[in-house]
């Protein structure tokens, strides 16, 4: 599974569109991907600043999420609109959460060099303490 937390700020005044956006992505992704298992966006406390939760059933799914077309259409005005978009990988606890743990998986060239790229930007790469943990 692989499973992340965005931190995301938005520009100031840009916060409208952003939700907008944040729907549409929502919607498509839960009425288009199999691999999803969890994908929400949420308001932070603070000013212009929103998270998105996503868990996928692996990693090669949320490349897929990536390369989707309705990922693609979006990205491009997200990065106008945003100042950062962090990704964190996070580990789901055994015993605490429903969800499995978060691992890496290299894309198969099917997926493509956006893939790839996604792949080597965003690699889902367990923590040596993770692992100490790990039952």
């Amino acid at each position: 599974m692989a499973t992340f937390l965005a931190h995301i700020k938005v520009r100031e005044g840009k916060e409208k569109r952003f939700e907008e956006i944040a729907k549409d992505l929502f919607s498509a992704t839960h009425e288009n991907e199999d691999n999803v298992v969890r994908y929400e966006y949420w308001r932070g406390s603070e000013n212009q600043t929103y998270y998105t939760s996503a868990s996928f059933k692996d990693y090669l799914g949320f490349l897929k999420h990536q390369v989707s077309s309705h990922h693609e259409e979006l990205a491009s005005e997200l990065r106008e609109i945003t100042t950062e978009i962090k990704i964190e990988w996070v580990d789901p606890i055994q015993g605490a959460s429903q969800l499995v743990e978060t691992d890496h998986q290299i894309p198969p060239s099917e997926l493509g060099e956006l893939a790839t790229s996604y792949s080597e930007r965003m690699p889902a790469n367990a923590q040596p303490w993770w692992l100490e943990l790990r039952n």
